[in-house]
């Protein structure tokens, strides 16, 4: 095969769940043209799953059967360990540490473990001259760490926000094209198999923050630090909410955004009212986007489907390819940012949102602007509909921008007035 040497770049695979076999036909199909693109081939020697029996689709009759995933670290006939097991802790996390330690490349899909882990694991793969890839943790097959570190790397950046979570961006497209309320949404997400059986750890915002303490990681040079990223999902977003954002010219998402600031780093996952002509309000269903902005560069922005076999495996090939064609540049490599501190969501200024649901007397908006003006919070625009006799009225309006911990405090005496029906419900704005 022209330009292609040397000996093949042997891999073992510890777990064959639709990503690792999505692995496996990946190099199936496309062998030839990734061997040439790395210089030299790439060959499965040997997998590990839990159900040796089930039937995957693929052939692994030619392929040695690992029992334990753990025994593919410091095995000499495997040069790069590939996890696909999933969890922050646990047979995943041993696996990794024990094949970085015995001096083995290892690439990761998984999120939960680099923002527990990723610190300690990074030093280890540098100490080492290891690789620790992990394009296939954020965003599928979305390259935006590669872009990051390779194609922005001349770039200070100043700002990342994305949707990073199909499962969330699905329901709340869903919410607005059909009218629906959550619940109602997310069984048939689940139905349809976009949401787990248990969709917390996506409806509640833990993955998009584990991906973006990664992001802020690699975009900001700082520690990965999952501890400081505020995170709010998307279970009281109702489609109140996604028509009167409609209304007033904006799309919910859920955003996750870290942002450097004099004060510090800003990191950040919430549901986020965004204009309707914003590239990013145009991302819809389960796909997921990145914005970047740097000093040189601008804005950019890279769409496309952030998880899946297909899109995860192809991630997790190009991190391969890269270790094979001796392509190796530290896991977290730290900048002159790295000893900025943590900006607490309570410091955040900006414009939001704000729903009330009120009893229809007289003298309820006065009570409210004088909370407001207190906290010299300003309003930008307000929406009133006509009550429907004996119906709570729905009173929404949008703020200057302000500090939040301001807003919270107006909102906290808000609740309190005898007029009110429900607590507060409050969105942040990004312009």
């Amino acid at each position: 095969m022209a330009g292609v040497t040397g000996r093949p770049l042997r891999v073992g695979i510890a777990g064959l769940g639709n990503v690792g076999v999505g692995v496996l036909q990946v190099l199936g199909r496309n062998g030839g043209l990734i061997a040439a693109r790395a210089g030299r081939p790439i060959e499965i020697v040997a997998v590990s799953a839990r159900d040796r029996g089930r039937d995957r689709g693929v052939d692994l009759s030619e392929l040695r059967w690992v029992e334990d995933a753990r025994s593919l670290a410091g095995d000499p006939e495997i040069d790069v360990v590939v996890e696909l097991i999933g969890g922050a802790d646990g047979v995943a996390y041993e696996l990794v540490d024990a094949a970085l330690r015995a001096d083995q490349s290892v690439v990761t899909a998984n999120k939960a473990l680099l923002a527990h882990h990723g610190v300690a694991l990074g030093r280890l793969a540098d100490a080492n001259a290891v690789s620790l890839g992990f394009e296939a943790a954020v965003a599928g097959g979305i390259p935006i760490i590669k872009t990051l570190r390779e194609g922005l790397a001349a770039n200070r950046v100043s700002r990342i926000s994305g949707i990073l979570n199909g499962t969330c961006n699905y329901v709340l497209s869903t919410m607005r094209e059909s009218g629906r309320d959550f619940a109602d949404v997310l069984a048939e997400a689940q139905a349809l198999g976009y949401a787990e059986a248990d969709p917390s750890l996506d409806v509640d915002g833990y993955d998009a923050a584990h991906k973006l303490a990664i992001l802020a990681s690699v975009a900001f040079g700082i520690p990965v630090d999952f501890a400081s990223v505020y995170v709010e999902g998307i279970r009281h977003v109702s489609h109140l909410d996604v028509e009167y954002a409609q209304e007033l010219g904006y799309r919910i998402k859920l955003l996750g955004t870290a942002l450097l600031t004099e004060r510090g780093i800003e990191q950040r996952v919430h549901p986020t009212l965004v204009p309707v002509t914003a590239p990013i309000a145009q991302v819809e269903g389960v796909f997921n986007a990145v914005v970047v902005e740097g000093d040189f560069v601008g804005q950019v922005m890279l769409q496309g489907r952030g998880a899946g076999a297909g899109p995860t495996a192809s991630a997790v090939v190009a991190d391969l390819i890269d270790i094979a064609a001796g392509r190796r540049l530290p896991a977290f490599v730290p900048s002159d940012s790295s000893g900025l501190t943590t900006v607490p969501i309570a410091e955040h200024s900006g414009a939001s949102y704000v729903r009330l649901m009120v009893s229809d007397q007289p003298g309820v908006i006065a009570d409210i602007t004088a909370e407001l003006r207190t906290e010299k919070v300003s309003v930008e625009a307000m929406i009133q509909r006509r009550p429907s006799p004996g119906s709570p009225v729905p009173l929404v309006f949008t703020t200057h921008p302000s500090q939040e911990a301001a807003l919270n405090r107006a909102l906290e005496r808000i609740g309190a007035l005898g007029t009110m029906l429900e607590p507060p419900t409050m969105f942040r704005i990004e312009g």
